[in-house]
């Protein structure tokens, strides 16, 4: 899978360029994440999807063999338990294609930065 990130400008173009099968997964973790961060902006910062509320809130990006989710590290290390199984690092984690993609953990990943970024 090859993308060409470069000059995107919006996370529409970013999506659209994917197979159906990896966009419908990037349009499912797009829709949790706005679920519960409605009041946050989109944009594509550091070529991949992102979202603002008061600075960068999360990001998102697909890859070859997984979709790859940066809550930041303290998004992270909130969540420490719940990611044991999940490739991860400092402010990175990994969700394999061979497996489903945990959208209510991205759900409450999210909700901890919205509550981070809004104090």
């Amino acid at each position: 899978m090859t993308s060409n990130k470069a000059g995107l400008a919006s996370i529409d173009e970013y999506i659209k360029q994917f197979p159906i099968e990896i966009q419908e997964r990037l349009q499912k973790v797009r829709a949790a994440i706005r679920s519960v961060a409605p009041d946050a902006s989109e944009a594509i910062s550091y070529q991949m999807p992102t979202f603002k509320l008061n600075g960068n809130l999360v990001h998102f990006a697909a890859f070859k063999k997984h979709i790859g989710f940066f809550p930041t590290a303290s998004g992270v290390a909130a969540f420490e338990d719940e990611l044991q199984g999940y490739v991860h690092s400092k402010g990175a984690i990994q969700f394999p294609f061979d497996e489903p993609i945990p959208y209510s953990l991205i759900k409450k990943i999210t909700k901890y930065r919205v509550k981070e970024n809004t104090k």
